[in-house]
């Protein structure tokens, strides 16, 4: 075969070909709805440009809980505290009853005494355990509290050491099924009333033998009718 003729066949194939492609496109562009195609390239723009949806961020309740209380209940939080910087807290309807930031917790059995039908802090004061005879002062302490009284009672380092019978029967009275186990450098937290019953289903004592984390109880107290 000439030259000529091979080049003119090869000129001719290709441009065949070029038809053939054009035509093709041509064919599927009419055969597949535009409006498919739109669509298909809106929904992509929408998956890029649409934000990502990310979980609110939890708002504080009072003590610290990240959960609100249901109605008619008070908010408290009881920490044992131990260590260095691991400070004993009550709190209570957001309010900090004793703690590092208020400055009157102390190294032994810390008790605060609340009006439960008010809310209203009553008094508050820290029990040194391994210092001075001071068991005798706190009986005397919780004994003073008025009817209708909440009291909170938290250690810090150490409440048991000189922890007496006549304390121990006096919180024994108000329902603790732990005071008589507590041993050194235990962590005890204890809720009670007087004067009146608190709901049964309530967790009022907590207590572990490990000083090394410290206590935390959670639970809401059901208002008096």
């Amino acid at each position: 075969m000439r030259p000529w003729t091979a080049g003119t066949l090869k000129a001719a194939f290709f441009f065949f070909a070029s038809i053939s492609a054009w035509y093709s496109g041509y064919l599927l562009a009419e055969l597949i709805p535009e409006v498919s195609l739109t669509r298909a390239v809106y929904g992509f723009r929408n998956i890029a440009e649409k934000p990502l949806l990310k979980a609110p961020t939890p708002k504080r309740q009072k003590c610290d809980h990240w959960t609100p209380c249901p109605l008619n209940t008070y908010a408290y939080r009881l920490l044992s505290g131990g260590g260095r910087d691991k400070y004993a807290k009550i709190c209570f309807e957001d309010e900090l009853l004793i703690g590092e930031k208020t400055g009157n917790v102390g190294r032994g059995i810390n008790i605060a005494i609340v009006d439960y039908l008010t809310g209203k802090v009553r008094a508050t004061q820290y029990f040194n355990m391994v210092e001075g005879d001071n068991s005798g002062l706190m009986a005397t302490f919780i004994q003073s509290a008025p009817p209708k009284s909440l009291l909170f009672m938290v250690t810090q380092d150490d409440g048991a050491s000189g922890l007496k019978e006549d304390a121990k029967k006096v919180i024994e009275a108000l329902g603790s099924k732990q005071i008589r186990n507590i041993k050194f450098r235990s962590s005890w937290v204890f809720l009670t009333a007087k004067g009146f019953e608190l709901p049964a289903d309530i967790q009022r004592e907590n207590k572990r033998v490990s000083r090394r984390r410290g206590i935390k109880v959670r639970v809401g107290i059901q208002a008096l009718p």
